[in-house]
């Protein structure tokens, strides 16, 4: 398993680099000069050029690029050309209000997904399967744009339950916190819950037509019984996958739930950063994001061969 995990690892690194090279390449070909928007319209050209100078904008793509790489071996993402501040140093600060959504969109995605397509999948063609997969249904139909721009209207303004939008630190007030990650965890965990219900329920009823299940039930064990001692855990193992790459569409997502929600995470940095071309932040957004891509493909392979001990990697 470990040498497995060091494989994976070092597989990684070629991937990033083809990553972080397109969207250097991108980022630069994108029309706008980030020295002009630094500068103002009343700047004239000596001064554009030594700024052009000062930021190394002046130099080939090529030894830019090259310059980057060398920096990221330091652990140095530069300096961003508008927060005036390490790169870094502005990914730490906006880093723990997309960790905080991400991660309790996750929760609200496994909580109502997992449940709802078990409970589908053990009682096809009964009221709760119908009521359920109808919500699923729903739930990949709906915009997440809309859904929270509903729950905005109708808990924030009409009811006044829940703030409409901000953000307050888990270190600093707890409470406030939760009040604040509510609606956003929410509308943007309830879309990925209706897939995560969907395969649950696909992997629950392929388990429930096995051998060993019909052997189960033909030794007389009870319904429950047979569903969470021995369907559960392999129905599992494809939706762990599923759960992975729904942990991998909500970073992506939060962009979008940031704005709607004025919370001051890495989705709004990259918007604002692409925005006014600050190509260090930007490059620094993806190399973190790639990473817990990364990280979370880890994670899936581990939850494997702790969930099914049959799995053996060589």
């Amino acid at each position: 398993m470990t040498a497995y995990l060091v494989r994976r690892v070092l597989a990684v690194i070629p991937v990033m680099l083809v990553v972080v090279t397109v969207v250097f390449l991108l980022i630069h070909l994108i029309p706008g000069d980030p020295v002009a928007v630094i500068l103002g319209p009343d700047a004239t050209p000596s001064q554009i050029e030594a700024t052009r100078a000062q930021l190394g904008l002046d130099r080939p793509l090529y030894e830019q690029l090259g310059a980057f790489y060398v920096r990221v071996l330091r652990g140095d993402l530069g300096r961003s050309y508008f927060l005036n501040r390490p790169v870094t140093q502005a990914l730490w600060e906006r880093a723990e209000p997309t960790s905080l959504l991400t991660l309790s969109a996750l929760l609200v995605a496994i909580a109502i997904g997992v449940p709802s397509g078990l409970i589908a999948g053990a009682f096809p063609g009964s009221a709760w399967d119908r009521v359920l997969m109808l919500a699923a249904l729903f739930g990949v139909c709906i915009p997440g744009f809309w859904l929270s721009l509903n729950f905005i209207y109708f808990f924030a303004v009409r009811l006044g339950w829940l703030p409409a939008g901000g953000y307050a630190s888990v270190f600093v007030d707890p409470g406030a916190a939760l009040r604040y990650m509510v609606l956003p965890a929410v509308s943007l965990g309830f879309n990925q819950s209706a897939l995560i219900a969907r395969i649950a329920r696909s992997c629950m009823l392929e388990v429930l037509q096995q051998d060993y299940i019909r052997t189960a039930r033909a030794k007389g064990l009870s319904q429950g019984v047979v569903i969470v001692g021995h369907a559960f855990r392999n129905a599992m193992v494809p939706v762990v996958t599923v759960i992975g790459i729904t942990t991998a569409v909500l970073i992506g997502g939060a962009v979008v739930t940031e704005i709607v929600f004025n919370i001051p995470g890495l989705g709004r940095l990259i918007i604002s950063a692409i925005l006014r071309r600050d190509y260090p932040v930007v490059q620094g957004v993806v190399l973190v994001t790639a990473a817990a891509y990364v990280l979370v493909n880890l994670v899936v392979d581990v939850l494997y061969v702790l969930i099914d001990p049959r799995i053996r990697y060589d």
